[in-house]
């Protein structure tokens, strides 16, 4: 149980709020970068700032506020220079740190441009999804996680915008029990097949380790041994905002990430990574490898959840317990100690800025910028029902390529079967 000034601490995200802060020091994703392949502009809303997401004509992202200075109409339909964005309702324009650098109707040799500047912030793209830093500059290195890097993949981003509070979508990231019953035992009832799936069985043991990057959660479910991947290995929280999930086959490498990036304090764009790398040699058509399939996944709400599918039934777990939970209500048990650890570890580095130290997992020594390989389990429990059975049970369902990684995954899955 947290008190009301805690609570308040760890949700409240908003320019000059210390989580607000702490979030801001990491590159967060924004969109995927093919989204903006056919367009010039995107509204986007982070940390309660709302912004424009841009491209000049010369392919370079910029992300500043969206209200110009000037007379504060909307960016959204600003019109691309090659050194930024113009305002389309009187010309001024602005380059990518929100510098206004253009009055027309200014007097010849007046310096009042360099008086105005709009908010303004770094984009860089990464394994398809372009990342933006809104935290004090000198910005540092982004994280190269192994899944942004791989190569060749099928990478796919799908997204929403969920309606509450980043935090408790966080927690739900560090808290292994309920998998058996939000995707298990709520998955039978709901289809009342008398289908039994393994995300259904009993945990036996669960744990926590926390590593430089963030937290490793492992656990034993009923019918495995103490040497599987799921208890040796687990999976990572990347702290402070992203969850990596294992994988199901040794042939296929498949990365999966969950990032959290608040909108503002009740509303969470979140964002689902996967990158499929196939075997070597594997005949995979050109299509799927040369691009980044980006799709949206519908937020679902009262009345209209999938909860047929696993990541509805975790978005209503969350959205169900309101904009902002009430953490002083709540009564926590021994298999929450991945909670508490998350909370401390949150706290903790919160201090650290308030200091004026960096937070965990930041890098700037480009000596020390390697990519962050993840230990990932390589044979997940949770797969044991086949990868199609888990695949339509997932957010992949709305993919664009969906057929296609059904066929790719079945073909292998029957080669296995009579092997």
């Amino acid at each position: 149980m947290l008190t009301k000034e805690e609570n308040e601490l760890l949700t409240r995200v908003g320019p000059g709020t210390p989580m607000g802060d702490l979030l801001r020091r990491y590159w967060q994703p924004v969109c995927a970068a093919a989204e903006m392949d056919e367009r010039w502009t995107k509204r986007v809303r982070l940390f309660g700032e709302d912004l424009v997401l841009f491209k000049d004509r010369l392919g370079r992202f910029g992300l500043i506020a969206e209200a110009c200075p000037h007379r504060r109409a909307s960016l959204a339909y600003g019109i691309p220079t090659e050194a930024g964005i113009r305002c389309p309702y009187h010309g001024w324009m602005y380059d990518r740190t929100g510098q206004c650098i253009e009055q027309p109707n200014e007097p010849e040799g007046s310096t009042f441009k360099d008086k105005i500047k709009a908010n303004g912030y770094p984009v860089q793209e990464l394994g398809g999804l372009l990342f933006a830093y809104m935290g004090p500059l000198p910005a540092p290195l982004m994280t190269r996680l192994d899944g942004y890097v791989a190569d060749p993949a099928i990478r796919m981003v799908g997204r929403t915008i969920i309606p509450c509070n980043w935090l408790q979508i966080m927690e739900n990231s560090v808290d292994p029990i309920h998998s058996e019953w939000l995707h298990g035992h709520f998955q039978e009832f709901i289809e009342k097949t008398g289908v039994k799936y393994t995300f259904s069985r009993r945990h036996l043991k669960i744990a926590f380790d926390e590593v430089p990057y963030g937290i490793v959660k492992r656990r034993l479910k009923e019918g495995q041994r103490e040497d599987c991947d799921d208890w040796t290995i687990g999976h990572p929280m990347i702290f402070p905002n992203i969850l990596a999930v294992g994988t199901a086959d040794a042939s296929w490498r498949t990365y999966e990430f969950q990032i959290r990036v608040p909108a503002d304090d009740e509303n969470t764009l979140h964002i689902w990574y996967t990158a499929y790398v196939p075997p070597q040699g594997a005949d995979i058509p050109r299509e799927l490898l040369e691009r980044v399939h980006y799709f949206d996944v519908p937020a679902g709400g009262e009345g209209r959840y999938e909860l047929d599918m696993t990541d509805h039934q975790d978005v209503m777990a969350w959205a169900t317990q309101g904009a902002i939970t009430d953490r002083t209500a709540e009564h926590l048990g021994s298999g929450d100690r991945g909670l508490t650890l998350y909370r401390r570890a949150l706290l903790r580095e919160l201090k650290k800025i308030e200091a004026g130290e960096d937070p965990m997992g930041i890098v700037r020594d480009p000596e020390h910028d390697a990519v962050l390989d993840l230990a990932l389990e390589r044979d997940k429990a949770h797969f044991a029902d086949g990868f199609e059975s888990y695949f339509r049970r997932r957010h992949w369902r709305y993919s664009p390529i969906a057929k296609d990684l059904v066929a790719l995954f079945g073909k292998k899955e029957k080669a296995r079967t009579h092997a």
